[in-house]
């Protein structure tokens, strides 16, 4: 059941999955102008045959990704194989990726994973950046609490599948329940 994926993104939706998934042997441009794709008004007959309406839309496309590429600190890597390039610029180039659909809702599902923490603190960074610049609605999903903290307006602290806890980054740290499941006692008797 639920939506196809196509559908999902054209209403507006952008996801990064908590285990990379780029294409590994196209260029880091290639990787983000596929995404641009969804918007391409020229059809089958002058992407074959090269006509000027796809020589102007695919022009455009490379303009727009070399965009996203520099804002993301990947510009001067448009030409390597993503493949090649280490783990935390994998992980911005699929966040490129999804910013390319023009989503106004972008879906992180554990985007520190497997970071180290500087790393992570560049990612912090950025993801409080791209949701000024592009001005889009975050749902972030994480585990690693100075990434949250850090960049969450509002957090919700699942245990075991269940809300045990919603507000501010400041009522969730000293959220008694929040403690509890996730340290295993209250920090006050320590």
């Amino acid at each position: 059941g639920g939506l196809k994926p196509y559908i999902i993104c054209k209403n507006g939706v952008a996801r990064t999955f908590q285990n990379i998934r780029l294409f590994k042997d196209l260029t880091v441009l290639d990787n983000v102008r596929i995404a641009m794709h969804k918007n391409v008004k020229y059809g089958l007959f002058s992407s074959f045959f090269h006509l000027p309406a796809y020589t102007r839309e695919e022009d455009e496309l490379i303009k727009q990704s070399m965009e996203l590429l520099e804002i993301l600190k990947l510009d001067h890597k448009k030409d390597e194989l993503a493949k090649n390039l280490p783990y935390g610029e994998q992980r911005h180039l699929e966040i490129a990726r999804a910013l390319a659909t023009n989503p106004s809702l972008l879906l992180l599902d554990e985007p520190a994973a497997g970071m180290n923490p500087a790393e992570t603190a560049q990612l912090t960074e950025l993801i409080g950046w791209i949701r000024e610049k592009f001005n889009l609605t975050i749902l972030l999903i994480e585990h690693d609490m100075s990434l949250v903290m850090g960049i969450c307006e509002r957090i919700y602290v699942l245990d075991y599948g269940m809300v045990i806890a919603s507000g501010t980054p400041d009522e969730i740290k000293t959220n008694e329940r929040v403690i509890k499941a996730y340290l295993g006692e209250d920090l006050n008797n320590a």
